[in-house]
């Protein structure tokens, strides 16, 4: 019996997406939704006019936000889209909603003052997520380029909840030279102009989480959930605050240090 003649396979053409990459993978995107979610959230919870909610929000995001990536990685699941679509989920939760929020909180009675502290914020978080996705294979990756766009959300979003918990408006007088708005507004401009700058910024990308550690780093784990749980605004924003503040420290270590090498050498030449 002849046997069969196997019909050729039709050639797909290099246009025509293949079956696996028609797909979107679900687990990495389901938390890219989810910070994106709650980054709308926070917009129409500042709307309303309840500003905890929207700091609060904010701070998922920044956790639904660092777990995506992650799970990528794990999973093995990493795609073109889920990194653009991450990079517009970011914009929203990181750029938008903060500058939204903080607009409608405090920065809205300084008239121009105000809605361009905010815009100067949100078309920062653009810029620097556009850099960012340039950069992605030739930037190190111990280090961020200017502050990251969920650091300075966290900023504006942790003295919002600050503000909050100890009874303090976006109106608030301290003395008559020295008003609530005008720190919300110092702070926006801070945040903002700090994700464009040139800085380094520590990552944390190369911490292995599949790999031991030794005991005392579960307890400074134990502590800090411990910390958070007892007063959440203070210590959040104050961790934003001070890692806001180590690029400006580190841009200083290495701006003396070459000061120091070269006089060294020019002591030792006179030798």
């Amino acid at each position: 019996m002849a046997e069969a003649t196997p019909r050729p396979r039709r050639k797909r053409n290099a246009l025509e997406p293949s079956l696996r990459e028609r797909g979107i993978y679900l687990l990495p995107n389901l938390f890219t939704t989810a910070a994106l979610f709650a980054g709308f959230y926070a917009i129409v919870q500042a709307m309303n006019g309840k500003y905890e909610h929207a700091a609060v929000a904010i701070f998922i995001a920044m956790v639904m936000d660092g777990l995506d990536g992650r799970v990528a990685r794990m999973t093995n699941t990493q795609s073109a889209f889920g990194a653009e679509y991450d990079s517009l989920s970011d914009m929203v939760s990181f750029g938008v909603a903060p500058a939204l929020v903080v607009y409608v909180w405090a920065l809205k009675p300084m008239g121009k003052l105000g809605w361009i502290a905010a815009f100067i914020y949100c078309a920062s978080a653009a810029l620097r997520l556009a850099r960012f996705n340039t950069k992605l294979g030739t930037a190190d990756k111990r280090y961020f380029q200017g502050l990251p766009s969920p650091a300075a959300a966290a900023l504006l979003a942790g003295l919002v909840w600050v503000a909050f918990d100890n009874d303090i408006a976006g109106d608030f007088i301290f003395y008559p030279w020295f008003k609530m708005k005008w720190i919300a507004w110092s702070v926006t401009l801070f945040a903002g102009l700090s994700m464009v700058t040139d800085l380094r910024f520590y990552s944390g990308k190369e911490i292995n989480l599949k790999n031991s550690v030794p005991f005392v780093v579960i307890l400074l784990i134990v502590l800090a959930f411990v910390l958070i749980s007892y007063s959440p605004p203070e210590v959040l924003f104050f961790v934003a605050l001070v890692y806001a503040l180590s690029g400006y420290v580190l841009w200083l270590m290495l701006f003396s240090k070459p000061k120091a090498v070269l006089g060294n050498q020019v002591s030792e030449s006179e030798n």
